[in-house]
């Protein structure tokens, strides 16, 4: 008997040092009060919410604002011995949209981003922080309570797996996909075959039920099972799933395995023969001719090239200017041009900015043997002398007017863009770049198939604006957005809005492009998911290939940097063997 508990209480111990303190289960009040972050506060009236999704898609549709999370978390005392050798314990919360600051037991231990009026969205930022040895109650419950504030999209807590454990302290019990490929893409859905591996790293036998619950893109339930299960100690236990046929999309895999003494939830994304999603495109009968006036307005606007010198951010081998020119409706657009001081004449690259975001110098190429040319796009960064909607805003601005809407000037801009580099001396303009990653991903793909085949190589990442009908069933934002601005506009409708974003959905452009086209995926993205950037891909008609990173949402790792640049040098290497 004194074995058996002696065990027990072993068990509890690695138990919470790695992963189990936590699940996934929190209350949540919207609205913002200071007193919410005290432990003595009452919250059993909050409503229940899960973290590793969205707010929006638990009931709080539409809502943008401020919101309180709170949980009570029990700590083994038997940690105590641990935590002070180690330094204390560790949280993590994964993501949080947009903005957060977390309290443990009432002390702020963390805070990521800037709350407004100051605003400045963090959502993409792992959370993590050290709680002190002092600040813990032993062996009683704690309080957690983390302040959130979303200021458009999908809001909350959103990453899938939070921890609380033992800085540095290993992981006894994990649960990991085996897939054929490490890509996570199964080539063949009638035969989908994969593997959980149940790994228990621990001296006891671990036993309990494992719950599995296989969803679509659109969050429709294929399959649900459970079954008992046994992983004796120090054992790696695979679980095949081989009996599945599955037609071509993305799909999540939800675990939840229970034991008395242990609860592990866990999800993992996976894809089925991508390249072969059919999303019908919906060309206007008038598609080409929109665009082509669209073009012959542009070029009647005098540009106006500016470029001014900045001194301090120059360096032996590079020059850096800043760059004015006039777009459609002859609007003021800025960006930053950097070309190299050698003489000759050099392929040249454009970036393009994600949705709302003010590209710096440091997010260009950084080497000296192109010309750079970093676009802020109107209503962004620089760019808002003459139009500056706001985000919100930006993506309903003239939106019952398909003439006027703002990507028909936005994807002007970066056409411009295009002309600059063009009339540039030192720009070879057999070898021009455009890469981008969101709204940057989506305005590569249309500058490829609006700027009359001047684009010779195409680098979009998680491309935005794609396949909205399907997009808005699949993603709370901007679905939300758009579903505010219906409301109020009931006579223009859903008809109208699809009818505009029509001209503007980057799969219904696709088709015009003619060069390379290196897609870059994330497997876990909400805002941008796998399935609309497939919808756009599978429309394009030259050589093409796709990077898919399991691991990532709409934000990609630091390698993707050097990734995108190896494609393009290698790809500009035999346009060059081919001149």
């Amino acid at each position: 008997m004194k074995r058996t508990v002696l065990m027990l209480s072993l068990f509890i111990a690695i138990a919470a040092q790695s992963q189990d303190l936590l699940d996934n289960s929190w209350q949540i009040a919207l609205g913002d009060s200071s007193i919410w972050k005290d432990p003595s506060y009452n919250s059993s009236h909050w409503k229940n919410i899960k973290s590793g999704a969205v707010w929006e898609e638990q009931g709080f549709k539409n809502y943008d604002g401020f919101a309180w999370y709170r949980k009570k978390v029990y700590i083994p005392v038997e940690l105590k011995t641990e935590a002070l050798e180690k330094g204390g314990l560790e949280l993590s919360l994964g993501t949080v949209n947009d903005v957060d600051q977390t309290y443990f037991n009432g002390k702020m231990v963390s805070t990521t981003g800037k709350f407004p009026p100051a605003y400045d969205t963090a959502y993409d930022k792992e959370r993590s922080c050290t709680i002190e040895v002092g600040d813990i109650l032993w062996g009683k419950e704690n309080v957690i309570a983390v302040r959130v504030y979303d200021g458009a999209g999908g809001g909350g807590i959103t990453g899938q797996d939070v921890v609380l454990k033992v800085r540095g302290a290993p992981s006894f019990f994990k649960i990991e996909p085996k897939f054929p490929n490490p890509n996570q893409i199964i080539d063949n859905g009638a035969k989908t075959s994969f593997a959980l591996s149940f790994n228990n790293s621990s001296n006891i036998d671990i036993k309990g039920t494992v719950g599995l619950l296989l969803v679509n893109d659109f969050k429709d339930t294929i399959s649900f099972w459970s079954t008992s299960m046994n992983i004796p100690a120090l054992t790696n236990k695979l679980f095949p799933i081989n009996k599945l046929k599955l037609p071509p999309g993305f799909y999540s895999l939800l675990i939840d395995f229970k034991s008395k003494l242990s609860n592990v939830s866990k999800s993992f994304n996976f894809g089925v023969e991508p390249e072969k999603i059919v999303s019908q495109t919906t060309i206007p009968a008038d598609f080409d001719d929109f665009w082509m006036r669209a073009k012959r307005e542009l070029a009647s606007v005098d540009p106006q090239y500016k470029l001014t010198l900045i001194d301090s951010l120059s360096s032996t081998k590079r020059n850096v200017y800043s760059l004015e020119m006039r777009s459609l409706y002859n609007v003021l657009i800025r960006g930053y041009y950097i070309r190299p001081k050698a003489e000759g004449k050099f392929p040249a690259i454009l970036h393009l900015q994600g949705y709302s975001t003010d590209p710096k110098i440091g997010w260009g190429y950084p080497g000296d043997d192109m010309a750079v040319l970093i676009l802020n796009v109107r209503g962004h960064g620089n760019s808002r002398d003459d139009i500056n909607p706001g985000f919100p805003g930006f993506l309903m601005y003239n939106l019952k007017d398909k003439e006027r809407y703002i990507y028909r000037g936005a994807y002007m801009d970066c056409v411009r863009a295009v002309d600059f580099l063009c009339s540039r001396e030192e720009v070879d303009s057999r070898y021009l770049v455009v890469e981008g990653a969101s709204q940057g991903g989506a305005m590569s793909i249309a500058t490829a198939a609006l700027a009359n085949d001047r684009v010779k190589l195409c680098i979009p990442a998680v491309p935005f604006l794609s396949d909205f009908q399907d997009y808005f069933k699949i993603a709370g934002w901007p679905a939300n957005e758009f579903r505010d601005f219906e409301s109020k506009n009931q006579t223009f409708g859903w008809k109208g809005i699809f009818e505009t974003l029509s001209y503007y959905d980057i799969k219904n452009l696709a088709h015009w492009v003619k060069c390379p086209v290196f897609m870059t995926v994330g497997l876990k993205d909400k805002i941008c998911p796998p399935h609309i950037n497939f919808a756009a891909y599978n429309q394009l008609s030259v050589p093409k290939s796709y990077n898919i990173y399991t691991e990532s949402g709409h934000s990609l790792p630091g390698e993707y940097f050097n990734t995108k640049f190896d494609w393009m040098k290698k790809e500009l290497e035999k346009l060059k063997l081919k001149k």
